[in-house]
């Protein structure tokens, strides 16, 4: 057994309205020292299996094809063995 963590981000120079919105909200609420807000999106997937490498490869496929836009979208994947 694997637990997979899939953090997305958008790549730099893509806008960020949800990260945009939250700042505003933000210094309306009076803290005005907070300079950017980015948004980041993370996914834990608990994957049954044993061998490390195949895990990798369907958690790629997994991000490819559905967690991800490869246009403005940068993934990092980070996996764990669980006992």
């Amino acid at each position: 057994m694997f637990e997979a963590k899939v953090t997305v981000q958008l790549k730099k120079g893509i806008s960020d309205p949800e990260g945009v919105n939250t700042l505003k909200a933000i210094h309306l609420l009076g803290f005005k020292k907070v300079q950017q807000v980015k948004t980041i999106r993370t996914f834990d997937l608990l994957i049954d299996g044993t061998d490390i490498n195949q895990v990798k490869k369907d958690v790629e496929q997994i991000c490819q094809r559905l967690l991800t836009n490869p246009v403005i979208h940068h993934y990092e994947i980070a996996i764990e063995q669980k006992k």
